[in-house]
């Protein structure tokens, strides 16, 4: 009889962590790598905003091309696993330089949320308060470049 309560005694724990301990960290581990993946793809989809706005820049910042406004098309995906995402910017000064900081928020989440730079010229403008939404229709970067040469930058929505 002493061999089934040594039983019991190994068997009972094992039971436990199979029944509620596993369960627990196998979603736990699978909440985790979901977290991970978004933050990479919105971190994918910061970088390449960032990267459109420097060739825009880039493109437009030479004296070949006459003053007037563009309009790029997102190519970014609308969601990030079902989950729209917003960016907003800020354009600092750096040595002769200006560098704009891209902060793109994952809507619907708590705390996922990416940063990209672009390093622009001197005569880079950006308009504060515009705000790119992914899911809109009308998802773009506009640019008014002037007479002056000055390259004014903003989300359209």
């Amino acid at each position: 009889m002493p061999h089934i309560t040594i039983e019991y005694t190994i068997l009972i724990p094992v039971l436990f962590i199979q029944i509620i301990v596993f369960p627990f960290v196998a979603n736990t581990m699978a909440m985790t790598w979901a977290d991970s993946h978004r933050e990479v793809e919105l971190q994918d989809a910061a970088s390449r905003l960032a990267s459109t706005i420097q060739q825009l820049y880039l493109s437009l910042n030479r004296k070949e091309i006459s003053a007037g406004n563009i309009t790029q098309a997102s190519t970014l995906p609308s969601t990030i696993q079902s989950y729209s995402y917003k960016a907003t910017g800020s354009l600092r000064t750096a040595n002769s330089s200006k560098v704009l900081t891209l902060l793109l928020e994952l809507q619907g989440t708590t705390t996922t949320t990416a940063t990209a730079t672009a390093v622009l010229g001197s005569n880079a403008l950006w308009v504060e308060e515009s705000v790119f939404q992914s899911n809109s229709l009308n998802a773009s970067i506009k640019v008014q470049k002037f007479d002056d040469g000055t390259l004014l930058f903003s989300f359209g929505s």
